[in-house]
């Protein structure tokens, strides 16, 4: 059996292999890790790729489309290689000779999902017009919406999350997290016409599913409410096992601030959450839910008053 301590021991040695090889100036070594830098220019190359107003000709080898997108493929099978090669050797598992060829083969995979891909994002961009009055128009929400990079960025990791690509999906949702605020995990299930408004510590776990035609303001959590489910009292059940994050159903708006946990909750089609809700169990279709109005406090401060008056108040 396998304890924490020899997982730690084993990755320790990893990583010592691989510092030498670098030192040593090795061109193959055995445990390279992906690139986060490489990482995140293949994510800004696939902005550059869907939408052209990212265009920025100065990074460009190759000024033929064809060639352009052959490059990015290439890019993203080195870093699968990488991240499978090294997860293979981190697991003790032989690597196979036809390694390059797996990579090649799910990058083609990927390819059949663009055109679906396209088609989301197209809806997300209608969807931030329709929903926010002072988008001018799709230039200015390409250029200036953090929200839609956020979403462009997961809908695409989403992907190679699904083929079981190890460490990739997470590293280009945290590039997306690093630039814009908004930490999607790419395991999240999301439907078309997603809208996430000013979008700056919004939170999406592993395991939530959002409909379509939901909108998000920022500060919303869908977290989990037990994150450390223990499988026979030791280890932590991980990934989709672990049902822990809830479901938005469609047409769902949720306003600044609001949380909410558990992979039991789910918020019926049509509802609204209002600002600061903490919901813990699920609400019917048509729900509005929202908090107590607190009760205000208002003291008028006078010449004659304290001048630390706020800080001597029963507030």
């Amino acid at each position: 059996m396998t304890t924490p301590n020899n997982d730690l021991r084993t990755l320790a040695r990893e990583f010592r292999l691989a510092l030498e090889a670098r030192l040593t100036d090795a061109s193959m070594w055995e445990y390279r890790l992906p690139s986060k830098d490489e990482v995140a220019a293949f994510c800004r190359a696939y902005l550059d790729a869907l939408f052209p107003l990212y265009f920025s000709k100065e990074e460009v080898k190759n000024p033929d489309a064809a060639g352009f997108l052959a490059q990015l493929d290439l890019r993203l099978a080195e870093q699968i290689v990488y991240a499978m090669r090294f997860d293979l050797n981190c697991c003790g598992k032989p690597v196979p000779a036809n390694l390059s060829e797996t990579a090649s083969h799910l990058v083609e995979t990927l390819h059949e999902k663009l055109p679906r891909l396209a088609q989301l994002l197209g809806t997300d961009l209608q969807a931030a017009l329709k929903n926010d009055p002072a988008a001018s128009g799709y230039e200015e929400i390409l250029l200036s919406y953090p929200g839609v990079e956020a979403i462009t960025v997961q809908r695409l990791a989403h992907e190679l999350y699904l083929l079981k690509i190890p460490y990739l999906p997470r590293m280009m949702t945290e590039v997306g997290h690093s630039r814009t605020g908004i930490d999607i995990h790419p395991g999240a299930t999301i439907g078309e016409s997603f809208f996430i408004d000013h979008g700056t510590g919004v939170v999406i776990g592993e395991t939530a599913t959002v409909g379509n035609h939901v909108t998000l303001y920022h500060g919303v959590t869908l977290g989990a409410f037990n994150p450390t489910s223990r499988r026979d009292g030791a280890e932590l059940v991980r990934g989709l096992e672990n049902k822990r994050h809830p479901d938005i159903e469609d047409h769902v708006t949720i306003y600044p601030g609001a949380t909410i946990l558990g992979g039991d909750t789910r918020v019926g089609h049509h509802s609204v959450i209002g600002g600061n809700v903490w919901l813990t169990r699920s609400v019917a279709p048509y729900s509005r839910v929202t908090v107590k109005d607190p009760e205000l406090l208002i003291r008028n401060k006078t010449p004659d008053s304290d001048k630390d008056w706020f800080l001597g108040s029963s507030i």
